[in-house]
């Protein structure tokens, strides 16, 4: 059976569907990005070196859901384990002091013993004398009763020194006892914290290998030259947003916005400009003395000043850090918590310039 041909569209027509097409994906992928929180990068006009930044960044800086997990247990299990170590500290104090309470008892026991065996000797000797004195011709009443009486004193003496014995061994059992329950419950408490400690571990062990922040920030990085002479070549003022009063290119405005975030957690607040026209960077330079508005390099200005055309400020990849409404130096706490932070946000200090920070350093 021959199967007749479709008519096959006008090149004019097969443009325009690969055109709806193309708009269709980059819609379907904006969507995707916007619904993963990747920085607000909606518009078309973003490469997709600078889409790839942003992702990269996104998943550097947004822990796992087994991530979260895996930290909130291990949280547990420390705060479980400062418990524990309580605990064990309690037993070992408990367990010191039964020890001691045992070897008092042994002593008293064995002292106890010492004097009921001495009694009954005293008893021993007593009747024996008891015997010889009523043997004894002439018989003297006198030194009969006088024996009798030793011998009611030594048995009294005996049946006392009984119960004292009675009473140390009872006194030794029961230490013995309490030292016994002492070293079993300290057994059993430093266990827990044995296996709580080896939990630990393990989770510690799990949190580092489910960290894959680093790696994603380093592929940012190894692409951000790239980005910046992607958008560099098809940027548009609509490719920027706004974060926190601070215009920035939306490709970073969502590590730029935990940065900010997290400084101010950290007790340092920031702010500061981010882009500018290029007539406001030709203004600046003007204002900043350079001898050429042009050609002049930036190190000859009073203030070094990026040649208009270059600098990043004016694709929004580049802020010039301020913080207390002041611009930071390297001496100040905001310049020392990006120096420590910065980069895991993706961002890189000009070296010739303390508040100068941008996606490359440059």
């Amino acid at each position: 059976m021959t199967t007749r041909p479709h008519a096959r569209p006008d090149r004019p027509q097969r443009t325009r569907t690969r055109r709806q097409l193309a708009g269709a994906i980059s819609a379907a992928l904006v969507a995707c990005m916007a619904v993963a929180g990747v920085a607000d990068s909606a518009s078309a006009q973003v490469p997709g070196t600078a889409t790839r930044w942003s992702s990269l960044m996104y998943h550097s800086l947004t822990p796992t859901p087994q991530y979260v997990r895996t930290r909130k247990v291990l949280a547990a299990q420390r705060a479980a384990l400062v418990v524990q170590g309580r605990r064990v500290a309690s037993a070992r104090t408990v367990q010191g002091s039964a020890l001691a309470a045992v070897t008092t008892a042994v002593s008293l026991d064995a002292y106890a013993r010492t004097r009921y065996a001495v009694a009954r000797e005293d008893l021993a000797s007593a009747r024996n004398r008891l015997v010889v004195v009523s043997q004894q011709r002439p018989s003297s009443a006198v030194a009969v009763a006088r024996a009798k009486n030793v011998v009611t004193a030594s048995a009294k003496s005996v049946v006392l020194r009984r119960t004292q014995a009675h009473s140390a061994a009872a006194a030794l059992r029961t230490a013995q006892v309490s030292s016994r329950t002492a070293t079993v419950n300290l057994d059993r408490v430093t266990a827990a914290w044995q296996r709580t400690s080896a939990a630990i571990r393990t989770n510690q062990r799990r949190l580092i290998a489910l960290d894959h922040s680093a790696e994603y920030a380093a592929q940012a990085a190894a692409i951000s030259r790239s980005v910046v002479t992607d958008i560099q070549a098809r940027f548009t003022t609509a490719d920027t947003t706004t974060v926190n009063g601070i215009t920035v290119h939306k490709s970073v405005a969502f590590a730029f916005r935990r940065m900010l975030a997290d400084a101010k957690t950290g007790g340092i607040v920031l702010s500061g400009g981010g882009y500018r026209t290029k007539q406001q960077q030709i203004e600046l330079r003007k204002i900043n003395g350079c001898p050429d508005v042009w050609t002049a390099p930036p190190s000859s200005c009073r203030v070094p000043t990026a040649i208009p055309g270059t600098s990043l400020h004016e694709f929004g990849l580049a802020i010039d850090i301020t913080s207390g409404g002041s611009t930071i130096t390297r001496d100040s706490d905001a310049f020392r918590w990006l120096s420590a932070h910065a980069a895991r946000y993706g961002f890189v200090n000009l070296p010739s310039e303390a508040w100068h920070w941008s996606i490359t350093g440059a």
